[in-house]
């Protein structure tokens, strides 16, 4: 595996967090209100 298969895994993986999190985000304050 070389260093730019690993760097692209790691950024669509951090890329697909960032996107749950704001999901998850945007369900609390429609929650709240």
């Amino acid at each position: 595996m070389s260093t730019f298969e690993a760097l692209s895994l790691m950024f669509g993986f951090s890329m697909v967090l960032l996107t749950l999190l704001s999901v998850i985000v945007s369900i609390t304050k429609n929650g709240k209100k």
